[in-house]
């Protein structure tokens, strides 16, 4: 298990990969447009982000795949049985001196390494995850983030070029998420819970919310995604039942 601090880089960063990183800040598919973004530079099969504030309480939660939906699966039980207390990453973050300015870490370790035999299981072994490489973020308030992406036993081991590359798009995925907290921040308190019960809607389901979230009507969200409009209402109706939601107006003040 490894952490070391990112130093700063003047490495070009090249344009599609920063407007892809940013296109999911404020939305539903926060860690779907990161995954995209870093699968432009290196193989990825899992992106997750979750960002604990000093309480704490688990502010931020994002998870994606790049087959189905295991990735969301897997950080709803995350957020469920509160691995983050026994994630190393975050323990390790919680445990430090709150700084003057904001600190970036690169983190690895391997899911043999992980001593937690439930987390190990839930969030490695089970899901076919060997190792783990994250942008740790550090904030003078005490909020801790963790930006993290997976490699599957099918995948070669993270190597120094890859660690080279994550470091230098670090500040990117850190301001990112630091301006996706405070989007989210900025609408109406978002219902207890509310990020944690995102991770259990379908895909689709999610891509109908991301829609609707952006201001468009069910009639568009149905010529986007090339299905009826009846079906886009039932997506809608599943999506709001599951997050207590009962109109457009409580999804939009939500900032889901």
């Amino acid at each position: 298990m490894q952490r070391w601090r990112i130093p700063l880089s003047d490495r070009a960063l090249a344009a599609r990969v920063v407007g892809g990183v940013l296109a999911g800040v404020g939305t539903a598919r926060l860690a779907a447009h990161y995954l995209a973004a870093l699968q432009e530079l290196l193989p990825v099969t899992f992106c997750t982000v979750f960002a604990v504030g000093a309480s704490g309480r688990i502010e931020t939660v994002s998870a994606a795949s790049s087959y189905g939906d295991t990735a969301e699966r897997t950080a709803g039980r995350y957020v469920a049985e509160r691995f983050d207390r026994v994630d190393p990453m975050l323990v390790w973050l919680a445990a430090r001196k709150r700084p003057e300015r904001a600190q970036l870490w690169l983190g690895h370790h391997r899911g043999d390494e992980l001593a937690d035999a439930a987390y190990r299981a839930a969030c490695y072994t089970e899901v076919g995850i060997r190792e783990r490489a994250s942008v740790l973020v550090l904030s003078p308030s005490g909020q801790r983030a963790a930006i993290s992406c997976y490699r599957s036993l099918a995948q070669p081991a993270f190597a120094a070029a890859d660690f080279a590359l994550l470091e230098a798009h670090a500040a990117l995925l850190a301001e990112a998420t630091a301006a996706h907290g405070r989007v989210v921040a900025a609408g109406a308190p978002v219902a207890a819970g509310l990020a944690g019960a995102l991770l259990r809607l379908s895909p689709r389901e999610r891509e109908v919310l991301d829609r609707l979230a952006a201001g468009r009507t069910a009639k568009e969200a149905a010529l986007d995604l090339g299905v009826a409009l009846s079906t886009v209402r039932t997506l809608q109706y599943r999506a709001f039942k599951r997050l207590g939601l009962r109109s457009v107006k409580d999804l939009l003040r939500g900032r889901t």
